[in-house]
């Protein structure tokens, strides 16, 4: 391997030394977020990088796994075309547009990955006109609490749930009519 790098150019040389961690990095961070660990390293920048204002995206224009992005593309940009472009500066120039580009299209792929999120938050707003399932008993005309069963967003959850009417048992079919705060059912019998 030392007499690859021995009769090099310094700049062909320290590509080489920028591509090859950065690939091998690039390489760790990819199988390990396949198999489900998210590796970013303590290495973020201290300050929010992010350029457009919005708070609502976790991408960080200054972050480990960008500076990695970069460095791949600008190292190997800079060895491709190393033998083609002899004018050091413009090679430098291609190579950092080329870094650049890489980091640019990794923010496409998380924006297009970010689209096809789903929220399946259950919100107990959700349940304004749904029908349920009574199942721990509701006290009459709001003297307690009791539990339905109802699905919100196709799964079913227990909610604590109270009434205005008479004593509603297990099995009985209910409505929601409106919330009591924010997680408190206010239910009726279906006839």
């Amino acid at each position: 391997m030392v007499e690859f790098f021995e009769g090099m150019d310094v700049y062909l040389r320290t590509l080489w030394f920028m591509a090859l961690p950065a690939s091998l990095i690039f390489l760790i961070q990819s199988i390990m977020t396949i198999v489900g660990m998210d590796w970013s390293g303590d290495s973020s920048a201290d300050f929010d990088g992010n350029l457009d204002g919005s708070t609502d995206t976790p991408f960080q224009f200054f972050s480990f796994r960008n500076l990695i992005n970069f460095f791949l593309g600008y190292g190997w940009a800079g060895i491709s075309f190393y033998g083609t472009i002899e004018n050091k500066i413009i090679l430098t120039l291609v190579a950092f547009l080329v870094g650049l580009l890489f980091v640019a299209l990794f923010f496409i792929i998380i924006r297009q990955l970010q689209r096809l999120a789903e929220d399946n938050t259950a919100k107990p707003s959700d349940t304004i006109n749904q029908t349920g399932t009574v199942y721990i008993p509701i006290p009459a005309a709001k003297s307690g609490s009791g539990k339905v069963q109802i699905s919100i967003r196709g799964a079913f959850h227990e909610m604590d749930a109270i009434t205005m009417g008479e004593r509603l048992e297990t099995g009985i079919m209910v409505k929601v009519i409106a919330l009591e705060g924010e997680t408190v059912l206010l239910v009726e019998k279906i006839n």
